[in-house]
């Protein structure tokens, strides 16, 4: 689903942002971290850490497909569990309520074996590399092993 927003709820309350600049040109709806100095791109050995996600610009007409400059100052929302957002998506098909972790570009991937589970996907389909998709974030679990 595409919009114009990355969070996406619950609107009873404001999300935590954490505002850094950017270390590469990063797209809204992609997973990052933060070291305290800058925001990076999420790999999936960071899907045990704090994740935040990418959010636009809103103020700035940043759209959500707009892309920030390295060295911008990104918006970070704190991933709090059972809050929603658009999310970009790995490509494959998903159905709704799949286990997501973290791939290896910031994006949201089926979650395999003992991979730690970061959301939840709330949309099926088929999605292309980098397309937006509303997931919810999960409490941190690792998948059942085989």
């Amino acid at each position: 689903m595409a919009g114009y927003s990355i969070f996406r709820g619950p609107n009873r309350r404001q999300p935590e942002t954490v505002n850094l600049p950017v270390a590469g040109a990063y797209t809204p709806g992609e997973l990052v971290v933060s070291d305290g100095a800058e925001l990076t791109r999420a790999v999936a050995a960071d899907g045990v850490n704090e994740l935040l996600v990418l959010g636009n610009v809103e103020f700035n007409n940043q759209a959500i497909g707009t892309a920030y400059t390295s060295g911008d100052t990104g918006i970070g929302y704190v991933a709090v569990p059972g809050d929603m957002y658009q999310c970009r998506m790995a490509a494959g098909t998903y159905a709704v309520g799949a286990a997501l972790t973290v791939d290896a570009n910031g994006r949201l991937a089926a979650a395999g074996t003992d991979a730690p589970i970061v959301a939840h996907c709330k949309e099926a389909g088929t999605y292309t590399a980098g397309q937006l998709a509303d997931v919810v974030i999960a409490n941190r679990v690792r998948s059942a092993a085989a």
